[in-house]
C-alpha cells in the first residue's frame, strides 16, 4: 500500500498488542530504552551494595515511563503513526507528556549523583563532579529556565506542526524517529523544574510550578480544538491515508485533537497531585526539625516571645 504519499510500500496487518509486541523497528529508541534501564538498574545496585536504600516507588515511576517510550516507538504502533494521524498524536501525548512526568518522578539525576563515584585526586574531576559542573552550567540554567521552556513547549505544537517542516521530517522514518526524540526531550525539560525531585538551577516555591504547569496546558487543549473544528485536513503528510486502512481523513484529524485536548488534562492532574504530595511531605519535615530544635533548646524561642509579651504587658501598665 502507499505509505501516505511518501513512496514506500507496506503491508500493514491488523493491529493487536500481541503483534506490535513481535516488532521492534527503531531500534535506536530500543537502544536507548534497554540502555536507561540497564543504568538506572546499575544505580540502585550501587547503592544497595553499600548500604543505600533507594525508594521502591521511583524505581517503578523510571521503569515505567521507559516502558511507556518503548511501547510507542519500538513496536508495530510506530508503524501505524506514520500514516494515522490519530495513532500520531497517542505517541506524541505519551511521549511529550506521561514519559517525561514518570521517568522524573524515578529521580534519575538524584540517582546518578548518589551512585556515580567522586574523583581520585584532589583537583580532578570524576563522574559526579562533571555532571554536578553540567547541573550549574550557563546552559542548564538556561534551557530550565520558564522564559524558555514555556515558549518552546508551545512552539513544538504550532511551530511545528503549522508549518511545512512536519511534513518535511514525516518523509521517512528517521525524521519522524527525530522528532519523537524532540517531542521527549521538550517533555522533560519542561516538567523537570516542575517536579521538583532532582536537583537543578531552578526550583521555584510550589505555587510558582503550578502556575508555571498551568501556563502552558491550556496550548495543549487549544492545539486540540483547532484540529477539531478545522472543516478540512490541515497536515499535508495524513491527507491521503492508506484505502486499505478505511479511514477519513478529516475523521482520523478530529480524533487526533480529541487526543490532544484529552491529554492537556491528564497530565495536569498526575503532576497536580505529585506537587501537592510533596508540599505536604516538605511541610512535614519542617514542622518535623522545628519540634527537634525546640526539644534541644528548651523551647527558647517560645520562651523569649513569652517574656517580650510580658515587658509589653508592663509598660502598658
Amino acid at each position: 500500500m502507499d505509505h501516505s504519499g511518501h513512496g514506500m510500500t507496506m503491508d500493514l496487518p491488523p493491529f493487536t498488542l500481541g503483534r506490535a509486541l513481535q516488532y521492534s523497528p527503531d531500534y535506536f529508541f530500543l537502544a536507548g530504552c534497554l540502555l536507561a534501564l540497564a543504568l538506572y538498574g546499575w544505580g540502585v545496585v550501587r547503592l544497595r551494595r553499600r548500604g543505600d536504600s533507594w525508594p521502591v516507588g521511583r524505581a517503578v515511576g523510571f521503569t515505567v515511563g521507559v516502558l511507556t517510550v518503548a511501547l510507542v516507538m519500538c513496536t508495530k504502533l510506530n508503524d501505524y503513526g506514520m500514516v494515522m494521524f490519530s495513532v500520531h498524536m497517542v505517541q506524541h501525548m505519551v511521549i511529550s507528556m506521561v514519559s517525561p512526568i514518570l521517568i522524573l518522578l524515578g529521580a534519575p539525576v538524584t540517582l546518578a549523583l548518589r551512585a556515580l563515584p567522586v574523583a581520585r585526586r584532589r583537583g580532578r574531576k570524576g563522574p559526579r563532579e562533571l555532571l554536578l559542573a553540567v547541573l550549574h552550567s550557563r546552559f542548564v540554567r538556561v534551557v530550565t529556565h520558564p522564559a524558555f521552556t514555556i515558549p518552546l513547549f508551545i512552539a513544538s505544537l504550532y511551530g511545528l506542526y503549522f508549518t511545512p517542516l512536519f511534513d518535511f521530517l514525516m518523509g521517512s522514518k528517521a525524521g519522524h524517529i527525530a522528532m519523537m526524540v524532540h517531542f521527549l526531550t521538550v517533555g522533560l525539560v519542561f516538567f523537570w523544574p516542575i517536579m521538583g525531585i532532582d536537583p537543578g538551577p531552578h526550583r521555584p516555591g510550589y505555587v510558582m510550578r503550578m502556575l508555571e504547569l498551568f501556563a502552558g496546558m491550556p496550548f495543549h487543549a487549544f492545539f486540540g480544538i483547532a484540529l477539531m473544528m478545522a472543516s478540512e485536513p490541515m497536515i499535508g503528510a495524513y491527507r491521503t491515508p492508506p484505502a486499505s486502512l478505511g479511514i477519513d481523513a478529516l475523521s482520523d484529524q478530529t480524533a487526533a485533537g480529541g487526543i490532544a485536548w484529552a491529554f492537556s488534562e491528564i497530565p495536569s492532574v498526575l503532576v497536580l497531585v505529585a506537587l501537592v504530595f510533596q508540599w505536604y511531605r516538605s511541610e512535614q519535615r519542617v514542622a518535623t526539625r522545628l519540634d527537634r530544635a525546640a526539644d534541644r533548646d528548651g523551647d527558647k524561642e517560645l520562651v523569649a516571645y513569652n517574656a517580650y509579651l510580658a515587658s509589653l504587658q508592663a509598660r502598658g501598665q
